[in-house]
Protein backbone atom coordinates (compact mmCIF):
# COMPACT_ATOMS: atom_id res chain seq x y z
CA UNK A 1 0.00 0.00 0.00
CA UNK A 2 0.97 3.33 -0.70
CA UNK A 3 2.80 6.02 1.74
CA UNK A 4 0.56 8.57 1.09
CA UNK A 5 -2.87 5.94 1.04
CA UNK A 6 -4.15 7.49 4.56
CA UNK A 7 -4.32 10.82 2.45
CA UNK A 8 -7.41 12.28 0.78
CA UNK A 9 -6.93 12.98 -2.68
CA UNK A 10 -7.89 16.42 -4.41
CA UNK A 11 -8.54 15.71 -7.36
CA UNK A 12 -6.81 13.04 -10.84
CA UNK A 13 -5.77 14.48 -13.53
CA UNK A 14 -3.81 12.57 -16.42
CA UNK A 15 -3.33 9.39 -14.38
CA UNK A 16 -1.59 11.53 -11.62
CA UNK A 17 -3.49 11.62 -8.00
CA UNK A 18 -2.95 15.40 -6.40
CA UNK A 19 -2.78 14.98 -2.55
CA UNK A 20 -3.03 17.14 0.40
CA UNK A 21 -0.71 16.59 3.16
CA UNK A 22 -1.70 16.54 6.86
CA UNK A 23 -0.95 19.65 7.74
CA UNK A 24 -2.99 21.37 4.89
CA UNK A 25 0.05 22.74 3.28
CA UNK A 26 1.29 22.40 -0.66
CA UNK A 27 -0.14 19.62 -2.36
CA UNK A 28 1.99 16.80 -3.94
CA UNK A 29 1.84 15.05 -6.88
CA UNK A 30 1.85 10.95 -6.62
CA UNK A 31 2.12 8.98 -10.07
CA UNK A 32 -0.49 6.05 -9.57
CA UNK A 33 -0.89 2.91 -11.41
CA UNK A 34 -4.73 3.03 -12.99
CA UNK A 35 -6.41 -0.48 -13.39
CA UNK A 36 -7.42 -0.88 -16.81
CA UNK A 37 -10.76 -2.53 -17.86
CA UNK A 38 -10.63 -5.01 -20.97
CA UNK A 39 -13.25 -5.89 -22.57
CA UNK A 40 -13.96 -9.51 -23.87
CA UNK A 41 -16.15 -11.18 -26.44
CA UNK A 42 -16.41 -14.72 -26.21
CA UNK A 43 -17.58 -16.47 -29.14
CA UNK A 44 -21.12 -17.52 -28.70
CA UNK A 45 -21.88 -21.51 -29.07
CA UNK A 46 -23.15 -22.28 -32.45
CA UNK A 47 -23.50 -26.19 -32.08
CA UNK A 48 -22.49 -29.52 -31.06
CA UNK A 49 -20.47 -31.74 -32.52
CA UNK A 50 -19.61 -35.64 -32.64
CA UNK A 51 -18.95 -37.51 -29.45
CA UNK A 52 -15.94 -39.59 -28.94
CA UNK A 53 -15.62 -42.53 -26.48
CA UNK A 54 -12.72 -45.31 -25.42
CA UNK A 55 -13.03 -48.18 -22.70
CA UNK A 56 -10.53 -47.81 -19.73
CA UNK A 57 -8.52 -50.75 -18.94
CA UNK A 58 -9.33 -51.77 -15.70
CA UNK A 59 -7.39 -53.73 -13.28
CA UNK A 60 -8.26 -57.41 -11.87
CA UNK A 61 -10.64 -55.60 -9.22
CA UNK A 62 -12.55 -53.52 -11.85
CA UNK A 63 -11.13 -50.14 -10.73
CA UNK A 64 -10.28 -47.56 -13.19
CA UNK A 65 -6.77 -47.05 -14.26
CA UNK A 66 -4.99 -44.24 -16.69
CA UNK A 67 -4.78 -47.29 -19.14
CA UNK A 68 -7.19 -46.99 -22.09
CA UNK A 69 -8.19 -49.49 -25.00
CA UNK A 70 -6.38 -48.49 -27.96
CA UNK A 71 -9.55 -48.12 -30.80
CA UNK A 72 -11.28 -44.40 -30.06
CA UNK A 73 -15.19 -44.56 -31.36
CA UNK A 74 -16.50 -41.97 -32.71
CA UNK A 75 -20.06 -40.81 -33.60
CA UNK A 76 -21.88 -38.08 -35.31
CA UNK A 77 -25.59 -38.48 -33.64
CA UNK A 78 -25.70 -36.15 -30.67
CA UNK A 79 -28.44 -33.69 -30.71
CA UNK A 80 -27.51 -32.10 -27.39
CA UNK A 81 -25.53 -32.54 -24.20
CA UNK A 82 -26.26 -31.01 -21.10
CA UNK A 83 -23.33 -31.32 -18.12
CA UNK A 84 -24.19 -30.88 -14.52
CA UNK A 85 -21.75 -30.60 -11.75
CA UNK A 86 -22.48 -31.96 -8.35
CA UNK A 87 -21.16 -30.09 -5.53
CA UNK A 88 -20.76 -30.06 -1.93
CA UNK A 89 -20.24 -27.12 -0.12
CA UNK A 90 -18.49 -27.17 3.24
CA UNK A 91 -18.73 -24.02 5.62
CA UNK A 92 -16.31 -23.70 8.36
CA UNK A 93 -16.90 -21.88 11.46
CA UNK A 94 -15.31 -19.50 14.13
CA UNK A 95 -16.85 -17.39 16.75
CA UNK A 96 -20.27 -18.03 16.07
CA UNK A 97 -19.73 -17.54 12.04
CA UNK A 98 -19.20 -18.59 9.25
CA UNK A 99 -15.30 -18.36 8.82
CA UNK A 100 -14.53 -19.62 5.33
CA UNK A 101 -17.09 -21.15 2.78
CA UNK A 102 -15.62 -23.94 -0.44
CA UNK A 103 -17.54 -26.49 -2.12
CA UNK A 104 -15.89 -28.96 -3.99
CA UNK A 105 -17.59 -30.81 -7.15
CA UNK A 106 -18.01 -34.65 -6.57
CA UNK A 107 -19.15 -35.50 -10.05
CA UNK A 108 -20.34 -34.60 -13.67
CA UNK A 109 -24.12 -35.92 -14.34
CA UNK A 110 -24.12 -35.46 -18.46
CA UNK A 111 -26.83 -35.73 -20.36
CA UNK A 112 -26.61 -36.86 -23.88
CA UNK A 113 -29.87 -36.77 -26.61
CA UNK A 114 -28.85 -38.86 -29.77
CA UNK A 115 -30.46 -40.18 -32.59
CA UNK A 116 -29.05 -43.60 -32.30
CA UNK A 117 -26.32 -45.43 -31.00
CA UNK A 118 -24.09 -48.72 -31.98
CA UNK A 119 -26.10 -50.89 -29.38
CA UNK A 120 -22.86 -53.34 -28.92
CA UNK A 121 -21.28 -50.41 -27.86
CA UNK A 122 -24.48 -49.66 -25.45
CA UNK A 123 -24.37 -53.44 -24.33
CA UNK A 124 -20.96 -52.86 -23.44
CA UNK A 125 -21.39 -49.46 -21.65
CA UNK A 126 -24.16 -51.73 -19.41
CA UNK A 127 -22.34 -54.77 -18.40
CA UNK A 128 -24.43 -56.50 -20.44
CA UNK A 129 -23.59 -60.29 -21.07
CA UNK A 130 -23.10 -60.55 -25.68
CA UNK A 131 -22.21 -63.86 -26.73
CA UNK A 132 -20.52 -65.16 -30.00
CA UNK A 133 -23.43 -65.62 -31.72
CA UNK A 134 -25.16 -61.71 -31.24
CA UNK A 135 -27.31 -62.47 -28.14
CA UNK A 136 -27.29 -59.81 -25.83
CA UNK A 137 -28.47 -60.86 -21.95
CA UNK A 138 -28.89 -57.26 -20.27
CA UNK A 139 -30.51 -56.11 -16.96
CA UNK A 140 -28.84 -58.42 -14.40
CA UNK A 141 -26.86 -56.93 -11.47
CA UNK A 142 -22.91 -56.93 -13.52
CA UNK A 143 -20.46 -54.21 -12.86
CA UNK A 144 -19.99 -51.13 -15.69
CA UNK A 145 -16.89 -50.57 -17.34
CA UNK A 146 -15.34 -47.30 -17.33
CA UNK A 147 -14.66 -45.64 -19.86
CA UNK A 148 -13.70 -42.15 -21.86
CA UNK A 149 -15.90 -39.80 -23.07
CA UNK A 150 -15.03 -36.84 -25.57
CA UNK A 151 -17.18 -34.09 -27.13
CA UNK A 152 -16.74 -31.69 -29.86
CA UNK A 153 -18.65 -27.70 -28.92
CA UNK A 154 -18.33 -25.75 -32.05
CA UNK A 155 -18.66 -21.66 -31.78
CA UNK A 156 -19.19 -19.30 -33.92
CA UNK A 157 -16.37 -18.02 -36.11
CA UNK A 158 -14.41 -21.64 -36.19
CA UNK A 159 -14.09 -21.66 -32.78
CA UNK A 160 -13.99 -25.01 -30.78
CA UNK A 161 -13.75 -26.72 -27.72
CA UNK A 162 -13.06 -30.20 -26.93
CA UNK A 163 -13.61 -32.08 -23.39
CA UNK A 164 -12.34 -35.25 -22.31
CA UNK A 165 -13.89 -37.03 -19.48
CA UNK A 166 -11.89 -39.59 -18.79
CA UNK A 167 -13.67 -41.67 -15.34
CA UNK A 168 -17.21 -41.97 -16.58
CA UNK A 169 -20.03 -44.72 -16.00
CA UNK A 170 -23.39 -45.05 -17.76
CA UNK A 171 -25.97 -43.98 -15.35
CA UNK A 172 -28.89 -44.40 -17.17
CA UNK A 173 -30.45 -44.85 -21.08
CA UNK A 174 -33.77 -44.72 -22.67
CA UNK A 175 -35.12 -46.76 -25.58
CA UNK A 176 -37.74 -44.70 -26.56
CA UNK A 177 -39.67 -45.59 -29.48
CA UNK A 178 -43.45 -44.61 -31.42
CA UNK A 179 -45.49 -45.61 -34.94
CA UNK A 180 -44.55 -43.96 -37.86
CA UNK A 181 -47.05 -41.09 -39.38
CA UNK A 182 -47.51 -39.95 -42.82
CA UNK A 183 -44.81 -37.13 -41.75
CA UNK A 184 -41.65 -37.28 -40.60
CA UNK A 185 -41.31 -38.13 -36.97
CA UNK A 186 -37.78 -37.48 -35.07
CA UNK A 187 -37.42 -40.24 -32.55
CA UNK A 188 -34.61 -39.96 -30.07
CA UNK A 189 -33.04 -41.50 -26.74
CA UNK A 190 -31.04 -39.89 -23.63
CA UNK A 191 -27.99 -41.59 -22.15
CA UNK A 192 -27.08 -40.29 -19.07
CA UNK A 193 -23.26 -40.60 -18.04
CA UNK A 194 -21.92 -39.75 -14.38
CA UNK A 195 -18.15 -38.13 -14.29
CA UNK A 196 -15.81 -38.65 -11.58
CA UNK A 197 -12.42 -37.39 -10.64
CA UNK A 198 -9.84 -39.09 -12.06
CA UNK A 199 -6.17 -37.30 -10.47
CA UNK A 200 -5.19 -36.31 -6.98
CA UNK A 201 -6.56 -33.17 -7.56
CA UNK A 202 -10.01 -33.94 -8.23
CA UNK A 203 -10.44 -32.64 -11.88
CA UNK A 204 -13.05 -34.28 -13.53
CA UNK A 205 -12.30 -32.73 -17.54
CA UNK A 206 -9.83 -32.30 -19.64
CA UNK A 207 -10.59 -29.37 -21.66
CA UNK A 208 -8.95 -26.83 -24.44
CA UNK A 209 -10.17 -24.28 -26.56
CA UNK A 210 -10.05 -22.46 -29.56
CA UNK A 211 -8.87 -19.14 -27.85
CA UNK A 212 -5.35 -20.76 -26.25
CA UNK A 213 -4.94 -24.19 -27.85
CA UNK A 214 -1.47 -25.60 -28.87
CA UNK A 215 -0.82 -24.59 -32.75
CA UNK A 216 -1.32 -27.79 -34.68
CA UNK A 217 -3.81 -29.48 -32.54
CA UNK A 218 -7.04 -30.61 -34.48
CA UNK A 219 -10.08 -32.66 -33.23
CA UNK A 220 -8.75 -35.41 -34.91
CA UNK A 221 -5.32 -35.34 -32.46
CA UNK A 222 -7.09 -34.85 -29.53
CA UNK A 223 -9.43 -37.38 -29.89
CA UNK A 224 -7.22 -39.82 -30.94
CA UNK A 225 -6.66 -41.04 -27.17
CA UNK A 226 -8.24 -39.64 -23.87
CA UNK A 227 -6.41 -36.63 -22.61
CA UNK A 228 -5.49 -36.67 -18.69
CA UNK A 229 -2.32 -34.58 -18.39
CA UNK A 230 -0.06 -31.84 -20.06
CA UNK A 231 2.03 -34.64 -21.49
CA UNK A 232 -1.07 -36.46 -23.46
CA UNK A 233 -1.45 -32.91 -25.00
CA UNK A 234 1.86 -32.49 -26.51
CA UNK A 235 1.84 -36.40 -27.47
CA UNK A 236 -1.44 -35.31 -29.24
CA UNK A 237 -0.38 -32.65 -31.17
CA UNK A 238 2.84 -33.74 -32.78
CA UNK A 239 -0.22 -37.22 -33.50
CA UNK A 240 -0.57 -37.49 -37.47
CA UNK A 241 -3.79 -40.14 -37.83
CA UNK A 242 -2.51 -41.67 -34.86
CA UNK A 243 1.09 -41.96 -35.25
CA UNK A 244 3.72 -39.61 -33.22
Amino acid sequence: MSAKAHLKPLFEQNKERYYKNDDSSIGFIEQEAIMAIKTKRPPMKETVGAQYLCFNTMDTDGRWTSTFAEEVEKTEVVKSVKVTENGEPTDTYASGAVYDSDITTTSTDIEVEIVAFPADTLAKLRGDNVDTDGLILSGGNRPRPYFAYGKVVKLRKGGYRYDWYPKCKLSENSDDISTSEEKANEQTDTIKIKAYPFNEDGDIVARVESASAPEGLTEEKFFSKPVLTKDDLVVAVGKVSGKV
